[in-house]
């Protein structure tokens, strides 16, 4: 039987050619061993198969599978200038129903995973007997797969841990995305609220400032709207103090947590801290780590009374991991306003005063920036003793 010579131009290809014979399967033999391929030729030509070439690498093979459109490719892993795994990807690649027997020895059955992923839809040994090797031919073409049974327990033991290691790559990536959409949202929601509490103030003030350009003000009355302009545009700028630490939470650096305590109680002698001896070590926006314990020590001096204590307590284990509470000795916070402690009061006139317990922008400004950081800021406990605020940090990243 006549075959395409290995080193055929398209034009000596065509010519060389044999007749087609109708419902035959066509199969392209790739091997860079001289003799073995042609000894697999021999092998094949008959009965319902027909070699219509030969190519000694993966780049020969790549080439006459485009001029001759094989049913089948047989091909050996290890070859020269192009390997039986690169010339199936690419095989596969350009024509996806293209099917391809990867021809392996024991010594490569590591390599038979690869040709798998490759897109080869089925392997078997050199050494196999010549019936193994047509059938796996003829299995190829009707959508099967033949795996020499030698090879099949350690390829798939390797199958199953790369499929176990994409699992947790996947799973991984999946909730890197999760955490991603999750932190987007809360800025979003950050910057729509940053446009409320914002918009109320100016509104006041350009209420006021238009008022008294259009001289419609009795001059009575300057003096306290002048007042009143001063006292708003104050509450602003604390306003646009606040956000600021929130929208800088991506910028992070290596921090001790109970330095940052000590930094806050500095502030009111009612402050105490307790904190183990060892550093407790994360990595945070030093900016908005301070707003955060500045928002919940503020939280519970204005709510102690004026010779209560608050205690803020940093606590660092392998099984709570690091932690940070800040607990004051008031009188609890109202169970009809547990539920909205986090939420920002819309207080038209007093943006800067808190006008219910526990309640106010200063939590809810706290907790966003904690979010933002993934982290977590809620209310552990309240009674009539005291109220503990829980500032949970997360894993150094």
């Amino acid at each position: 039987m006549a075959t395409v010579p290995i080193h055929a131009d398209a034009s000596s290809v065509s010519a060389t050619l044999p007749l087609e014979s109708p419902g035959r399967i066509r199969v392209l033999v790739v091997d860079d061993n001289d003799g073995f391929r042609e000894s697999l030729v021999f092998l094949l030509s008959g009965e319902d198969l027909e070699v219509i070439g030969q190519a000694r690498s993966g780049l020969e093979a790549i080439e006459m599978v485009r001029q001759l459109s094989p049913d089948v490719v047989l091909m050996d892993v290890r070859m020269p200038e192009m390997d039986g795994i690169e010339a199936t990807r690419r095989l596969k690649a350009s024509r996806p129903g293209l099917e391809v027997v990867a021809l392996t020895s024991m010594e490569e059955q590591r390599a038979v995973r690869d040709m798998l992923v490759a897109g080869a839809s089925g392997y078997v040994l050199k050494d196999s007997d010549g019936d193994a090797i047509v059938h796996a031919v003829r299995e190829a073409v009707s959508g099967g797969a033949l795996l020499s049974p030698e090879v099949t327990p350690a390829v798939i033991e390797e199958l199953t841990d790369a499929l176990e290691r994409e699992r947790r790559r996947a799973r991984q990536l999946e909730l890197a995305q999760e955490a991603l959409l999750e932190r987007a949202a809360h800025r979003q929601q950050l910057l729509g609220r940053v446009g409320h509490e914002l918009r109320t103030p100016v509104t006041v003030i350009l209420g006021i400032a238009q008022t008294m350009r259009r001289g419609q003000m009795p001059e009575a009355d300057l003096a306290n709207a002048l007042e009143a302009l001063e006292e708003r545009a104050e509450g602003l700028a604390r306003l646009v103090q606040r956000f600021e630490a929130v929208l800088e939470v991506g910028l992070t650096e290596w921090l001790n947590i109970t330095d940052l305590a000590r930094a806050v109680a500095t502030r009111d002698a009612r402050v105490r801290v307790e904190a183990p001896n060892a550093p407790a070590m994360t990595t945070l926006n030093r900016t908005a780590g301070l707003r955060i314990l500045e928002e919940l020590v503020d939280n519970a001096l204005a709510f102690s009374p004026a010779d209560g204590l608050v205690t803020v307590r940093v606590h660092n284990d392998d099984e709570e991991g690091l932690t940070v509470r800040v607990i004051d000795q008031g009188p609890g916070i109202d169970p009809d306003a547990v539920t909205r402690i986090f939420e920002p009061l819309e207080q038209a006139e007093q943006l800067h005063t808190r006008v219910h317990q526990g309640v106010g922008i200063g939590l809810s400004i706290a907790r966003m920036s904690a979010l933002a950081m993934d982290d977590d800021v809620v209310l552990e406990h309240s009674g009539p003793h005291g109220s503990t605020f829980l500032w949970t940090l997360a894993l150094p990243r």
